[in-house]
C-alpha cells in the first residue's frame, strides 16, 4: 500500500509539472515562437525558446529540430563552444540523420571561423581539419564534403605557413638541427601550397651548416625516420 502511494505521489508530481508548463505554451507554439525569432535574426531568444521545447517536451516532434536550431542560433552569434556542444549533442542522439553531414560540417566551421581572431598555437586550425576530414571520411558524396575541401586546402596551407615561420624563426636563431626538422616538415607534409621552393633553399642551408657538425648523417636519418612516423 505504501509502495502504491508513493507511486502515486510520483505521478501527481510529473503530471502538475507538465501540466504547468503546458499551461504556459505547448511545444507547437514554443516551435513557431523559435522560428519567428531564428527567421528575424533574434537569436538568443529563439534559444530560450527552443531549450523549452527541449527540456519539457523532450519526446515531441519537434524536440529534434529545437537541438539544431539551438546550435545553429549560438552559431550564428559566434558562441563557437556552446554551438559545437550543441551540434555534438544532435549527433549524439541522431547519429543517423539525414542532416549529419551539415551537422559535422558546422562542427568543423565553428573551428575554422576562429582560426584568424585566436589560432596562435595552431589549435583550431588543426581541429577543423580533423573534422572535415572526418566528414569526408564518413559522407564523402556528401555536398558538405565538397564544401569543406577548400577549407582543408586553407587550413594545409595556414599549416604550412607556420611551419615555415617556426623554420626560420630557428634559423635565425641559429638552431640548424630544428630548422631543418620544420623545413622538411613542410616538403613532406604539406607539398603543394606555396612554401615547396622555399623550403627545399632552406633545407640546403641548412645542410651546409649542419655539415660542419658532428655526425650529420646520422641526425638526417633520425630526422627522416621521425617525419615519417609524424604525417597526417
Amino acid at each position: 500500500m505504501k509502495r502504491v502511494n508513493i507511486v502515486f505521489l510520483v505521478f501527481l508530481l510529473v503530471v502538475s509539472g507538465c501540466a504547468k508548463h503546458k499551461d504556459e505554451k505547448t511545444a507547437e507554439q514554443l516551435d513557431a515562437e523559435g522560428f519567428n525569432y531564428f527567421d528575424d535574426g533574434s537569436y538568443s531568444k529563439a534559444i530560450k525558446a527552443y531549450e523549452k521545447i527541449r527540456d519539457w517536451y523532450p519526446f515531441s516532434k519537434y524536440a529534434k529540430e529545437a537541438v539544431l536550431k539551438i546550435a545553429d542560433s549560438h552559431y550564428r552569434m559566434e558562441e563557437y563552444e556552446e554551438a559545437i556542444l550543441a551540434y555534438n549533442e544532435f549527433e549524439r542522439l541522431h547519429p543517423r540523420d539525414e542532416r549529419a553531414p551539415y551537422v559535422i560540417y558546422q562542427i568543423g566551421r565553428c573551428h575554422f571561423d576562429r582560426i584568424e581572431t585566436i589560432d596562435r598555437d595552431a589549435t583550431a586550425t588543426r581541429n577543423a581539419l580533423s573534422v572535415f576530414r572526418r566528414l569526408q571520411e564518413q559522407f564523402p558524396e556528401s555536398e558538405y564534403s565538397q564544401k569543406a575541401a577548400p577549407h582543408i586546402d586553407i587550413c594545409m596551407k595556414n599549416l604550412a605557413a607556420k611551419e615555415m615561420d617556426i623554420g626560420l624563426f630557428y634559423f635565425k636563431a641559429e638552431k640548424y638541427k630544428a630548422a631543418m626538422y620544420r623545413f622538411i616538415s613542410v616538403v613532406t607534409n604539406y607539398p603543394g601550397f606555396g612554401f615547396d621552393i622555399k623550403a627545399q633553399d632552406y633545407i640546403e642551408k641548412c645542410r651546409i651548416m649542419l655539415a660542419k657538425e658532428p655526425e650529420p648523417v646520422s641526425f638526417f636519418k633520425k630526422l627522416w625516420r621521425r617525419l615519417k612516423a609524424e604525417e597526417p
